[in-house]
C-alpha cells in the first residue's frame, strides 16, 4: 500500500468516525429529552393517583367513625334498656316476696280455722253418739241395712232384667256369627266313602289272585295284613281290616297287580312294598293340602302323618279329614268375629280328631288320645286343650276350645253330612226321650242338638236338689247301657220352681 493510500485511510476512517460520534450525540440528547417528558408525566400521573387515595382514605375514615358513633349511641341505648328491665325485675321480686309472705301467713290462718272445724266436727260428733246411743261405725252399718232392705228387691229386678237382656243379645250375637260362618263356608253335602272293594274286569282274575292251592292270595294277605273275600261279590274283591291305611295299600297293590297281569308271591311282596311307598307318600301329601289350605304351617311330621291318615277314615259315611278341614274354616271365620286366637282355633279344628287314626292302636276315646298325641310332639298347649276338649266330657277352658267344640257340632250335624236316614234319626232320638221319661219325677224331656243332649225337666215337688244330680247320673248310666251312639250325650236335668202371684 502507498503512504497516500494510507493517508487517505486514515483521513477516512476519522471521518466516518467523527460522522459516527454527532449521529450518537444527537441520539442521545433526544431519547434524554424523551425520558424528561415521560417522568414528568409519570411525576403527575403519581401525584393525582397520591391526592385521590388520600381523598378515600379521609372519606373512608370519616366513615368508619360515623359507624363507631353510631355503634356507641346503639350500645348505650342496650344499656339503658338493660338497666330498665333490671329495675322492673326488682320491683317485681320484691311484689312477689310481699305475696309470698301474705300467703303464708292466709295458710297459718286457714290451718287454723280447719283445725278448729274440726274439733267442732269432732266435739259435734261425740254428742250425736251420746244422743243416738250409737258409735259412727254402728249408725253407718244400721243406715246401710235400711237402705239394703228398702231397695233389695228393685236391684233384685234390675240385676234379673240386665240378665235377661244380655243372656238374648249373647243369643242374638251368637246366632248371628254362627250362622255367617256357615253361609261363609259352603262345603260338599255328600262326602266320599272309604273305598273298600275292588272291581274285576274279568272274573278269571279270581282265579290269578287266589294261585295254586291260595299261594297268591295267602301271600297278598300276609304281606297286607288285609283280609281278602273273593268269592262273596260277583266281580269284586273285598277287602276287610280295621286299619283303613293297611285296607288302602291292599286296594293299590291289587289293582297294580290286576293291570300288570303277573300275580306270584315274589311279585306281591315286590308290589305292596311300592304301593306302601305310594300310600305313604298320599298321606303326607294329602295332610299338607289340608294344612295349606286352612293355613296353618309348622305342624310337625308325625301330627302330619297321623291327620293324613284321616283321609281314609269315615264317621258315618263322613271323611273325617275334609270334616277336619271344615271345621279349621268355621273356626277360623267365628274366631275372628269374636276376637279369639284365629291360628290357635284352625289349628285345634283340623286336628282334633287325630285320635281317630289310633283308636285301634290305642285305649281311650279319640280326644283323648288327640290331645296326648299333640302334647308328645310338642303342640302349643292352647292347641292340644282345645282339640281334646271338643266333646263335654271334658271341661273347655278357652274360647278357642269352645269354638271348635261349636263347630264340630255344626260340622258333623248339618244335613246330608253324615248317611244317618231320617227315620234313623227320628227313632234314635225318640229312644234317648223314651230312656228319660222312664224315671219317676220326669215332667217332660226333649233330645235336641242332633241328639248331642237331653234336656229333662223335673217336677220340683217330687225332686230334689240332690235327687236331679242322681238322677242326670242314672239316666246317663242307662243310655250308655241300652244304646249306641257316637261321641258323648250330654244329660241336662232342670228343676225349676215358679212363684206367681196376680195384683187385683
Amino acid at each position: 500500500m502507498t503512504p497516500i493510500t494510507l493517508v487517505l485511510a486514515v483521513i477516512g476512517i476519522g471521518a466516518g468516525f467523527g460522522a459516527s460520534q454527532v449521529v450518537t450525540k444527537k441520539r442521545l440528547g433526544k431519547a434524554a429529552s424523551e425520558a424528561e417528558k415521560a417522568l414528568a408525566k409519570a411525576n403527575k400521573e403519581a401525584a393525582s393517583v397520591l391526592k385521590k387515595a388520600q381523598e378515600d382514605a379521609a372519606a373512608a375514615a370519616e366513615l368508619a367513625r360515623k359507624e363507631e358513633q353510631q355503634r356507641r349511641r346503639e350500645l348505650k341505648e342496650t344499656e339503658n334498656r338493660l338497666l330498665d328491665r333490671e329495675t322492673s325485675l326488682d320491683r317485681k321480686l320484691d311484689e312477689l316476696d310481699k305475696r309470698g309472705d301474705k300467703l303464708r301467713k292466709s295458710e297459718d290462718e286457714v290451718e287454723g280455722l280447719k283445725n278448729e272445724i274440726r274439733a267442732l266436727r269432732t266435739k259435734q260428733q261425740e254428742k250425736l253418739e251420746k244422743i243416738a246411743k250409737l258409735t259412727k261405725t254402728e249408725a253407718a252399718d244400721k243406715l246401710m241395712q235400711m237402705t239394703e232392705r228398702d231397695i233389695k228387691n228393685d236391684l233384685m229386678g234390675l240385676v234379673a232384667k240386665l240378665q235377661a237382656d244380655a243372656k238374648d243379645l249373647a243369643e242374638e250375637t251368637a246366632g248371628t256369627i254362627i250362622v255367617s260362618a256357615m253361609e261363609r263356608m259352603a262345603s260338599e253335602v255328600t262326602a266320599e266313602r272309604t273305598v273298600t272293594a275292588v272291581r274285576l274286569e274279568d272274573e278269571e282274575m279270581k282265579g290269578r289272585i287266589i294261585g295254586k292251592e291260595g299261594r297268591n292270595i295267602q301271600a297278598l294277605q300276609r304281606a297286607t295284613g288285609v283280609d281278602i273275600m273273593v268269592d262273596d261279590t260277583p266281580g269284586m274283591i273285598i277287602l276287610s281290616s280295621f286299619d283303613p291305611v293297611r285296607r288302602e295299600v291292599a286296594r293299590v297293590a291289587l289293582e297294580m297287580l290286576l293291570k300288570d297281569g303277573r300275580v306270584h308271591p315274589g311279585r306281591i311282596e315286590e308290589v305292596v312294598d311300592k304301593a306302601a311307598k305310594q300310600v305313604q307318600k298320599e298321606v303326607v301329601r294329602a295332610a299338607e293340602d289340608a294344612a295349606r289350605e286352612v293355613g296353618v304351617v309348622g305342624i310337625p311330621r308325625e301330627i302330619l302323618q297321623y291327620l293324613g291318615e284321616l283321609k281314609y277314615r269315615t264317621s258315618y259315611g263322613q271323611n273325617v279329614l275334609k270334616h277336619s278341614t271344615e271345621m279349621a274354616h268355621l273356626a277360623g271365620v267365628i274366631a275372628e268375629e269374636v276376637g279369639a286366637d284365629v291360628r290357635v282355633t284352625k289349628y285345634a279344628a283340623l286336628i282334633h280328631d287325630l285320635g281317630k287314626a289310633l283308636t285301634h292302636k290305642m285305649e281311650g276315646k279319640h280326644h283323648h288320645i288327640s290331645g296326648e298325641m299333640a302334647r308328645k310332639y310338642g303342640v302349643p298347649e292352647p292347641v292340644a286343650h282345645a282339640a281334646e276338649a271338643h266333646h263335654d266330657d271334658m271341661e273347655a277352658t278357652t274360647t278357642e276350645a269352645l269354638i271348635v267344640r261349636v263347630v264340630d257340632a255344626i260340622s258333623a250335624s248339618r244335613p246330608g253330612a253324615r248317611n244317618i236316614s231320617a227315620e234313623n234319626f227320628a227313632e234314635r232320638m225318640r229312644e234317648l226321650e223314651n230312656v228319660a221319661n222312664s224315671f219317676s219325677g220326669i215332667e217332660k224331656s226333649y233330645a235336641i242338638s242332633a241328639g248331642r243332649e237331653v234336656r229333662v225337666f223335673v217336677r220340683p215337688g217330687d225332686i230334689d236338689d240332690l235327687s236331679a244330680i242322681k238322677l242326670a247320673r242314672d239316666i246317663a248310666t242307662k243310655i250308655e247301657s241300652t244304646m249306641q251312639y257316637p261321641g258323648t250325650i250330654k244329660i241336662n236335668v232342670i228343676r225349676e220352681t215358679r212363684a206367681i202371684e196376680f195384683a187385683k
